[in-house]
């Protein structure tokens, strides 16, 4: 499933190769988060409110 989603990555990121992470939004029930410099590798999954939980959390 994870081949068929749509990956962002935060526009503070840049091409240094620094530490990045993507995220994929999959039909509002569930956010999917892997390593842009391993794109083929493992991925987490998060339920959508758990995903708003933990980026409303350092507010």
């Amino acid at each position: 499933m994870t081949s068929t989603l749509q990956w962002f990555k935060s526009s503070y990121s840049n091409d240094s190769g620094g530490q990045c992470l993507e995220v994929a939004y999959e039909a509002w029930e569930a956010v999917h988060v892997r390593d842009s410099k391993n794109p083929e590798g493992p991925t987490l999954a998060f339920a959508a409110d758990a995903w708003s939980a933990f980026i409303a959390a350092p507010r």
